[in-house]
């Protein structure tokens, strides 16, 4: 049974009749996940948010139908808006922490929504109905966690109470907007298998927006690929992802990062045009290596080159008769660091309150290598990245820079130190100024660290910004004008013009789609080459991992309980949680192989985590 049905959406931006999104159609049966892809811009999230009779701010539906449970989302008043919203269509956000009111208890936001779309559902049925939905996606259910506010709980837990929230009143439809960007992946992997079994269960269609390939071959059954406002490719996971035809297709794919092997990554040259500079014809053409003359000029129509996969490409037939995507090439590994240590962590304990979250942590990190520390939410990575850079002071034991010893708080380190040890933090959205332009934001270090006058800082700004591959006029945006990614991309921007010596990452290519991480990857590995930058690479990526790192470090519950060079753990992990991370990581096989399906073979939903468990 259709559950959504959508024909020729068009989304405007308001009063300028420029589109963001055209000719869009699809449709989602009852119990069905549709996985939507492509690069930040692509409007992925638009296409989702119009599902609940949405817009971002500045734009507007301006044509076609979106068909939900016989109703017209595109058409309705107001008020029956916000009555669709919540209980015939839900909504899984990106970040979980923007979704949650800091200020009330886990109780009463769930019960928040019987009161304003089933106020006649009696009091036990309530209670009985979220104590239900919690276990249902691997929560506790008793009174001590419902009495919980968000910020006592883990990002992992947290994405599974907006996942409780969203199938509390069983909607019909649920859009998933990257709702699994955060998470480690044993925690990916149950909040994958909850969505899974809830659709199937309740039999609920889902939208499932994402810029992550190995995610959404494991869990959607179709797919479509989005370029700047259209939709190029569509078919079944198999026809995606083992004959992909549309050249933007195959160049995503090679863009994913798998842990089985090192891959050389291939980012896609130049940037998704944006709504009113795209250009005429194919809108691919100027980054395609397919493209012929003819592209430049000619607007392509959907072709079907196999039952249920249309592409929109005028060489369509031509490349589907030919092999599928190439194998990818293998990367060399690399040699790793240079003798000198830079940065040493000895013998660190760090507490929260009267509660330790590291205990007796020590490593070394040389100049020019790559050292990657992977764990679960909760196990203490980012605890002992934030000791490194100085926003965490309750601990003990030594953290030295060139030998010389680092203060506790960062305030108090010598402006030489906080130069050349910078931080990139996981979240886009919090970590830049909202009321600074962005080429204010990455002056102020310029000002500060050398007193770099305004015109050579402007130069600087620019390069900067080119080598993360954002355009310069950028500068002139705020942080509410860009995307996820566009964000992640400024904060990295905002590290690099510092010329620092050692970069701390936390989860920094989390927001990021595949090519532009790729690239992201590609500029740290030359400036490791080049300029001797050390990197501690906080992820939960193990196949990110395999491709950037030189040595790994596991971590769980606070301990170091693995290390060692990169291809040796990956291959051939002596631990048990080091195994259980691997074998929780989604990942697509080579071509003709299709996805792998690692995950659902991963870690069960009864299996709680450490952060589970404090």
């Amino acid at each position: 049974m259709t559950a959504v049905t959508v024909k020729g959406l068009r989304i405007d931006l308001a009063g300028r009749g420029v589109d963001v999104v055209d000719c869009v159609d699809f449709t989602i049966a009852a119990g069905e996940v549709l996985g939507l892809v492509g690069e930040s811009g692509s409007g992925k999230t638009t296409v989702g948010l119009a599902l609940l009779g949405d817009a971002r701010r500045g734009a507007r539906i301006a044509g076609g139908s979106i068909l939900i449970d016989g109703q017209d989302v595109a058409s309705l008043a107001p008020g029956k808006l916000t009555a669709l919203r919540g209980s015939t269509v839900a909504y899984v956000p990106q970040d979980p922490s923007m979704a949650l009111n800091p200020a009330l208890r886990l109780r009463r936001q769930l019960t928040e929504l019987f009161e304003f779309h089933q106020p006649d559902l009696p009091g036990k049925e309530q209670d009985e109905r979220i104590r239900t939905t919690l276990r249902e996606v691997g929560l506790d259910s008793d009174d001590t966690f419902l009495d919980r506010f968000p910020h006592q709980l883990s990002g992992g837990q947290q994405q599974r109470v907006t996942l409780a929230l969203a199938f509390l009143l069983r909607p019909r439809v649920i859009v998933l907007d990257e709702p699994t960007t955060g998470l480690d992946v044993t925690t990916q992997a149950r909040v994958l298998k909850t969505v899974r079994e809830l659709c199937a269960v309740h039999r609920v269609a889902a939208l499932y927006v994402t810029h992550d390939m190995a995610v959404v071959a494991e869990l959607a059954h179709r797919i479509m690929v989005m370029y700047a406002g259209r939709v190029v490719e569509a078919g079944t996971s198999a026809q995606i992802f083992d004959r992909a035809v549309h050249p933007y297709t195959r160049a995503l794919l090679a863009a994913v990062p798998v842990v089985s092997e090192r891959r050389e990554l291939a980012a896609i040259p130049g940037d998704t045009p944006p709504p009113g500079r795209r250009p005429t014809g194919c809108m691919f053409h100027p980054r395609c290596a397919e493209a012929l003359p003819e592209c430049a000029s000619t607007v392509p129509e959907p072709v079907k080159v196999d039952s249920g996969h249309d592409v929109l490409c005028i060489r369509a037939e031509h490349l589907a008769s030919g092999p599928s995507r190439e194998a990818p090439r293998q990367a060399a590994a690399r040699t790793g660091g240079r003798d000198e240590v830079l940065l040493r962590v000895s013998h660190l304990d760090a507490f929260h309150g009267r509660r330790q979250i590291l205990h007796d942590v020590s490593l070394e990190l040389t100049r020019g290598e790559c050292l990657a520390l992977v764990g679960e939410s909760g196990c203490g990575k980012t605890t002992l990245a934030r000791s490194i850079i100085g926003l965490h002071r309750q601990h003990s034991g030594g953290i030295t820079f060139r030998d010389a010893a680092m203060a506790t708080r960062a305030r108090d380190r010598p402006l030489e130190q906080r130069r050349a040890v910078q931080y990139i933090f996981q979240s886009p959205y919090n970590s830049l100024n909202p009321r600074r332009s962005i080429g204010e934001t990455l002056r102020e270090p310029l000002k500060i660290l050398f007193s770099m006058p305004s015109a050579k800082a402007a130069t600087t700004i620019a390069e900067a910004l080119e080598r993360v591959s954002l355009s310069p006029s950028v500068a002139s945006s705020y942080p509410n004008e860009l995307s996820g990614g566009e964000r992640q991309r400024v904060a990295i921007a905002r590290a690099l013009v510092c010329r620092p010596d050692v970069l701390v990452c936390d989860e920094i290519t989390s927001a990021l789609d595949v090519s532009v991480q790729a690239s992201i990857v590609r500029l740290l590995r030359t400036l490791q080459d080049e300029e001797g930058l050390a990197l501690l690479f906080v992820t939960h990526n193990l196949a990110l991992v395999r491709t950037i790192a030189d040595r790994v470090i596991a971590m769980r519950a606070g301990r170091l309980v693995e290390t060692g060079q990169v291809d040796d753990v990956l291959d051939h992990p002596d631990d048990p949680f080091t195994r259980q991370l691997i074998a929780a990581t989604p990942e697509f096989g080579a071509p003709g192989l299709g996805a792998s399906g690692a995950a659902a073979g991963g870690v069960p939903a009864e299996q709680r985590s450490q952060e589970d468990r404090t």
